[in-house]
């Protein structure tokens, strides 16, 4: 294995600045961050603390397993809290953090980037297909 990787040629990367462990790491993140149900329930929450049925109604086509997923691994990296109020019945909020805030403005960015290109990217799926 050695031998074939020295003979490849090095090409800089994001990767390319950081160890594996680090690399390993910003795969798992990008993997985290980077899902789609990720990106539209952080997106949403933009507005304030949503109680759950409001994010099943504000994210069509999202089922409840995949939301309540998404919503725990968003709370276990930190990127959301989850607020449960004494009442009957109970009320639960979902919150932005300070660290969920700081990735809205690219989860924003990267859906109005699919939005501006989604003709494009829809034409040239299409003339791959013929």
């Amino acid at each position: 294995m050695t031998g074939v990787r020295s003979a490849v040629r090095q090409v800089p990367g994001p990767c390319s600045h950081w160890g594996d462990d680090d690399a390993d790491f910003i795969r798992h993140i990008l993997d985290r961050v980077g899902d789609k149900w990720t990106v539209l329930v952080v997106g949403t929450l933009e507005a304030g603390p949503l109680r759950y049925t409001e994010l099943v109604y504000a994210i069509p086509g999202i089922s409840q397993r995949m939301l309540t997923l998404t919503l725990q691994r968003l709370v276990e990296d930190g990127l959301v809290t989850r607020t449960t109020y004494p009442e009957v019945p109970p009320r639960v909020e979902y919150e932005l953090t300070r660290l969920g805030r700081s990735l809205l403005k690219t989860v924003l960015d990267l859906a109005a980037w699919a939005v501006d290109n989604h003709e494009e990217i829809q034409r040239n799926r299409d003339a791959q297909s013929v």
